[in-house]
């Protein structure tokens, strides 16, 4: 029996799973690291954690499971993306990296559409320049650590540098490279344009691969530290919202994706590359070779729900460690006490700025509504409903743009509340299905690992591997109930954005 290896890359932790030639996952092992945040808005990591991490996951799935070294016949990867590693002539990292969440590039990336013009920029890249994408923080780097850049000879993702450690060889996929501003999407190539522009040297960019494609082979060096074998085939995989993606089998046109984790992500296939005109929504190459896909990206989804959790939810955690349950299986609870519309409160998910449908990081969050009747209850479904609506805006612009969605397939930890997933139903007014794989990304970098190894269509394995397991219809009632809430959602960004505006440029300014 042979066996695939997904590593997910994430921002808090790897997931490594292990899954044999049905597709079925015999076993799971994770392994954190910390976050930094120096200063406000801005998130690092060191990437020798993620190195570290890689090294314990992987060691501990294969003492977990009992499956020799031999029997791994190949590995994929999935990773957070945009994250910027910055590494010398000698392949050693300069400084920590620059993370997906993190916003200091403002002034970057009005530099970017300046200097490249942003209808060339929407052209060639598919995007806005956007505070989390990668070139504008290696422009950040040249302006503010001028003494790091000098040092800069190669750019490269969070996942790719792992892979780098792995097997000695650079390389990068379309997906992942779809989110450094710097990627032709339509022609899947490095824009020259783009690079020549903003004076970025082309070759500190690495070799381009499809997501199934074998990037390297496991150096005799990284065997040893991970208990595998010298020379396992290790595929380039994606990055981790167009795995997530593949691993829930959205592959083909009609069917899309909710992830509901820190971030959250509206992800529809599209056979052909399409550009919103109002770059609201981003254009990739997706993970399965030759296709592409449209995405909507919320900062604060599940992190909106877990902000809730930790700062006003001591009562809750206490009683889910005395009982040893879920404690966000508590809060669900509760919140399925109150009505829809939470009596008339709203809650703005904007906690940590936003991207889609409005890239301001200057955005904030709010309650709108508050009342004396208001209980904590009520309170709980307003975030889980305000999350549930500012997804929906970036379906509304998926819809707009022509596509039709006949499904959403929703994963991530939220995906296991019965009460959320039907929420999304209604609030979306799309069936909600859920399927056989639950681990996300990293069950993506499998399948991706099993193509490459096997030479198997990605499609074909998701076809075969991945099935429906619930399904839950809209309910008319309540779809038209949340419709006139979600009119009055639409219009409270545009009438408080000056307000957040001064808000934060007030407590810049004071603190």
């Amino acid at each position: 029996m042979a066996y695939f290896m997904g590593l997910d890359l994430g921002t808090s932790a790897i997931k490594c799973i292990l899954v044999d030639e049905a597709g079925t996952v015999i076993g799971s092992h994770s392994a954190q690291y910390p976050l930094q945040q120096p200063h406000p808005g801005w998130a690092e990591q060191h990437p020798e954690d993620w190195w570290n991490a890689t090294i314990a996951g992987i060691q501990g799935l294969l003492a977990s499971t009992g499956v020799s070294s031999d029997a791994v016949a190949g590995i994929g990867f999935s990773g957070q993306m945009h994250g910027s590693v910055f590494l010398d002539e000698a392949q050693q990292v300069i400084r920590p990296a620059l993370l997906w969440c993190d916003q200091r590039t403002a002034e970057q990336c009005t530099y970017i559409e300046a200097t490249v013009g942003e209808a060339e920029l929407g052209r060639l890249t598919g995007n806005r320049a956007l505070t989390g994408f990668t070139a504008p923080k290696l422009l950040w780097l040249r302006q503010h650590e001028p003494e790091h850049y000098a040092r800069v000879r190669h750019l490269l993702l969070p996942k790719d540098y792992v892979r780098l450690r792995l097997t000695g060889a650079f390389g990068m996929d379309m997906a992942d490279a779809s989110g450094t501003l710097l990627l032709d999407v339509a022609n899947r190539s490095w824009s020259q344009t783009v690079a020549e522009r903003l004076e970025i040297p082309l070759e500190w960019l690495p070799p381009l691969y499809e997501s199934g494609d074998i990037a390297g082979h496991l150096l005799p060096e990284a065997a040893a530290l991970t208990g595998l074998a010298p020379g396992t085939p290790i595929v380039v995989g994606g990055g981790d919202q167009a795995c997530g993606a593949v691993g829930v089998g959205v592959v083909r046109q009609g069917i899309a994706s909710v992830a509901l984790g820190t971030s959250g992500v509206v992800f529809v296939h599209d056979d052909t590359y399409q550009v919103d005109e109002a770059y609201r929504l981003h254009s990739f190459c997706h993970g399965v070779p030759g296709k592409w896909h449209r995405m909507g990206v919320m900062l604060a989804a599940g992190g909106s729900f877990q902000w809730w959790r930790n700062h006003f939810a001591s009562e809750e955690l206490a009683r889910a460690e005395q009982e040893g349950i879920d404690v966000y299986e508590i809060l669900t609870a509760e919140a399925a006490t109150a009505p829809l519309g939470s009596e008339g409160l709203l809650f703005l998910p904007y906690l940590s700025g936003e991207r889609t449908p409005h890239p301001d990081p200057k955005a904030r969050g709010a309650f709108i509504g508050l009342n004396l009747r208001h209980e904590k209850a009520h309170l709980t479904r307003a975030v889980l409903e305000g999350i549930t609506f500012g997804l929906r805006d970036s379906m509304e612009l998926i819809r707009e743009s022509g596509i039709e969605v006949t499904e959403l397939r929703v994963n991530g930890g939220g995906a296991r509340s019965p009460f959320w997933r039907q929420m999304i139903a209604d609030i979306f007014g799309i069936p909600v299905v859920t399927v056989n794989s639950t681990d996300g990304p990293a069950y993506g970098a499998a399948i991706m690992a099993a193509s490459g190894v096997l030479q198997v269509d990605i499609t074909k394995l998701c076809e075969d591997w991945i099935e429906v397991t619930d399904r839950v219809e809209p309910n008319p009632a309540n779809q038209l109930k949340y419709e006139a809430y979600y009119k009055v959602y639409r219009s409270l960004y545009p009438t408080l954005q000056s307000t957040f505006h001064q808000l934060t440029d007030l407590a810049d300014t004071i603190n």
